[in-house]
């Protein structure tokens, strides 16, 4: 996406000395302008500087305290590391100066890329280049979003004519990596907006491979809501001798607005959705944002909200949405003055909702930092806003301290029972009448679990605290879903705990301890053969959402010994035996998994394990034997090695000179069948051949109008010759040739004889 800053004509064409007296006042006024940024004072009045044509044309009047502190520091060329709360105006805080910069600097399109701005999300990204575009009217510069989720071919066109650019970061190294013609050697100017968020999203080796394809001369403007330590290394390495610029409130020690509301509520995991319910039902005539930490939570609670009909419009967002569609509810929002927008931390940072009344926490955020960002989103600049924190039980002494500690002042209140609706019953009947929304309630739970086990800070967040059985509940599902990470992190302290009891067994001494050793390893014994095979049947039927046949199937397999061990009771009752080979027999190891179990049916992995599998015969006692078994020394010796050698020779040569009479009989018959077939085929053709010829002698009787050439008459001796050459067998093979030949002159003789009678 590109677009030209300033309105595009024609130039005017003017004589020689009015062109050197317009270049004139223009270097005057380029002079004037650096001589005032350098005679400058820094000050944090509003108004000092003044206000361009293009921010009187966006309605920017005064300048915040983030603008006029960092803005002429900028102006002058040096590096700048700003941080105020959200909704103080970063944005143009550092579009302002890349605009004069340039152009002070006659930047034109023939100088390349002049000013390079990266923003951590799409949207984010979108709501700078629309900012740009409005105060940048009366610039001839020309602007570019790189973004993913749009046509790379159709922004590599475009990209080596652009002088600013505002990109996320990973399309932005995959242009440096593949456009061909796309240098960045001639940056002026470097902004980081929200620099904290880009390195929590992942992109630090991104960051670090695109600042490298940068000068090293360039200006650097870095911004963000927060200063954690991951800034202020990053502000190390591309920062020369930065100014900092903290702008923090008056009697505030945060960063977070002074007219917002800051509420919490302390309610279980399974009534959250409760309590979110009755929230919006009471609350019909706001514009809120509620944050869910993830996407398929979000899936969840907009599908159901929508089918329980709040009475208000309903919108979601999240990252696993097509840039197309995320772009559509972003506007939605905005332009909607009553709504609920359930979204993911991606609407957490720098994006700017008009007139959001309420921002809604539903699950805990992962630090304070997050809070600050959330809550962000409303009573910005000089609007009045509220936010409301869910916390659970478990969860309220680690927050609510980690919140003091950044100074947040935030207050604990109670929701009347009497006003909050259970909506439980309605969700479970949701998920069994459609499948979708049981399948997205699955999702949401494991979603949910994984991201509460993922959180880095245990004091707040504890697996072990939740409540997993009544939270499935809410979410309409029968029983809580399987989790493979717990189940895995299950396995492996079991395999752990039983390497360590097999470790203090083998340390035991043999004199003191070999009979309780002994004991031990014939239970660990005992264990082991009394466990089942569980097939992908169990595991299918044991699923506690498919509860159609799961009981009936159990009841049907239930292998439990209830009846008692008497042998009345035990009467004609099939007992499995264990035919279990001897040690010395054993061909293979033991292969606990699947992977392994399937390698066993592969020759080519078998061979790691000595080999292929080798036959086996069994006796009439039922032990088995190799084919070719070696027998013992004693038994060799007895008898006479030479002879039983020639013995086993002189058997093999009989056993083949056998197998090859049998191979060349059936050679023979193969022979013998094919050279009917062939016979058989030529017999068909000579009838074929034969009725077609008497097909022409009875067209001949049947023209013949008693008209006799007396020099083709034949005699009654020759037509009996005729007559008895016709009933003898058809000529042999060798004959066939001087047969054809025979009759093609017959027939030849036929037609003249045919010919005269027509005559």
């Amino acid at each position: 996406m590109s677009k030209k800053l300033g309105k595009t004509s024609k130039p005017k064409k003017f004589p020689t000395k009015a062109r050197k007296q317009v270049r004139k006042e223009q270097d005057e006024n380029l002079e004037n302008l650096e001589n005032s940024v350098k005679d400058f004072v820094d000050s944090t009045k509003k108004g000092d500087l003044q206000v361009p044509a293009g921010l009187k044309k966006a309605f920017y009047q005064d300048m915040t305290d983030i603008q006029a502190q960092s803005i002429p520091i900028s102006l002058k060329g040096r590096d700048v590391l700003g941080a105020a709360r959200t909704g103080s105006g970063k944005t143009l805080a550092f579009l302002i100066p890349v605009l004069e910069i340039l152009y002070r600097r006659k930047w034109g399109p023939q100088d390349g890329l002049g000013a390079l701005i990266i923003s951590p999300t799409r949207e984010l990204a979108m709501q700078i280049f629309e900012v740009l575009r409005r105060i940048g009217g009366y610039h001839s510069f020309s602007a570019g979003l790189v973004i993913g989720g749009k046509s790379l071919k159709d922004e590599s066109d475009r990209l080596s004519r652009m002088n600013i650019l505002v990109a996320t970061p990973g399309r932005l190294l995959q242009h440096m990596d593949q456009t061909i013609g796309f240098e960045c050697g001639n940056v002026q100017v470097l902004v980081l907006d929200e620099a904290d968020r880009i390195l929590d999203m992942g992109f630090a080796r991104s960051l670090n491979a695109i600042i490298e394809h940068l000068p090293k001369d360039r200006q650097t403007l870095l911004f963000s809501a927060t200063q954690t330590q991951s800034v202020q290394d990053l502000a190390r390495l591309s920062l020369k001798d930065p100014a900092s610029i903290a702008v923090k409130e008056a009697g505030s020690s945060v960063a977070t607005p002074k007219n917002l509301e800051q509420h919490y509520m302390v309610c279980e995991l399974d009534k959250k959705l409760d309590v979110l319910y009755s929230f919006i039902k009471t609350h019909l005539k706001i514009k809120a944002i509620v944050f869910i930490s993830s996407g398929k939570q979000v899936r969840f609670v907009f599908e159901t909200f929508c089918r329980l009909q709040p009475g208000i419009p309903l919108l979601h967002l999240h990252g696993k949405q097509k840039q197309s569609k995320r772009l559509s509810i972003y506007q939605r929002f905005i332009s909607c003055s009553h709504s609920i927008l359930f979204a993911t931390d991606i609407a957490a940072r720098g994006l700017d909702f008009p007139s959001v009344d309420w921002v809604v926490q539903l699950d805990a955020p992962e630090d304070a930092d997050t809070y600050i960002h959330r809550v962000g989103r409303t009573a910005r600049y000089e609007s009045a806003g509220k936010g409301l924190l869910l916390l659970l039980p478990s969860e309220e002494e680690g927050m609510i301290k980690a919140l003091k500690d950044k100074g947040v002042g935030i207050q604990l209140i109670k929701a009347k029972q009497s006003k909050i609706s259970t909506i439980t019953h309605q969700i479970q009947s949701f998920a069994f009448k459609e499948p979708e929304i049981k399948y997205l309630g699955q999702k949401a739970f494991i979603s949910y679990m994984k991201s509460v086990y993922l959180q880095k800070d245990k004091s707040i967040f504890s697996l072990e605290k939740l409540p997993v059985e009544k939270f499935a509940e809410s979410l309409g599902l029968p029983g809580a879903p399987k989790i493979k990470f717990l189940n895995k992190d299950a396995a492996q302290k079991k395999k752990n705990t039983s390497l360590v009891i097999k470790q203090l067994s083998n340390s035991i001494d043999d004199d003191d301890d070999e009979e309780s050793s002994s004991e031990e390893d014939e239970k660990i014994d005992s264990k082991h053969n009394s466990t089942t095979v569980r097939t992908k049947y169990d595991r299918m039927f044991e699923r506690k959402n498919q509860d159609i046949l799961s009981e009936h199937y159990n009841r049907l397999i239930d292998h439990a010994d209830d009846r008692g061990n008497s042998d009345e009771e035990d009467f004609i009752t099939l007992k499995r035996a264990d035919h279990e080979l001897e040690e010395s027999t054993s061909l293979l190891p033991i292969l606990p998994s699947k992977r392994k179990l399937k390698e066993v049916k592969s020759k080519k992995a078998m061979l790691k394990y000595g080999g292929t599998g080798t036959k086996l015969i069994f006796d009439d006692e039922g032990k088995p034997h190799e084919v070719y078994e070696m027998q013992d020394d004693n038994a060799f010796r007895k008898g006479d090695a030479l002879g039983e050698g020639k013995r086993f020779a002189e058997s093999e040569r009989e056993r083949l000179r056998e197998a090859d009479i049998i191979d060349k009989q059936v050679a023979k018959e193969k022979k013998r069948e094919k050279k009917r077939k062939r016979k058989e085929r030529e017999r068909e053709a000579g009838e074929t051949e034969g009725s077609v010829r008497a097909v022409l002698a009875k067209d001949d009787d049947d023209d013949d109008d008693g008209y006799e050439s007396p020099e083709f008459q034949l005699s009654s001796s020759d037509e009996t010759e005729l007559s008895e050459a016709a009933s003898v067998a058809p000529p042999p093979k060798r004959q066939r040739r001087v047969q054809d030949n025979l009759d093609s002159l017959a027939e030849e003789e036929a037609l003249a004889l045919r010919m005269l009678r027509g005559q």
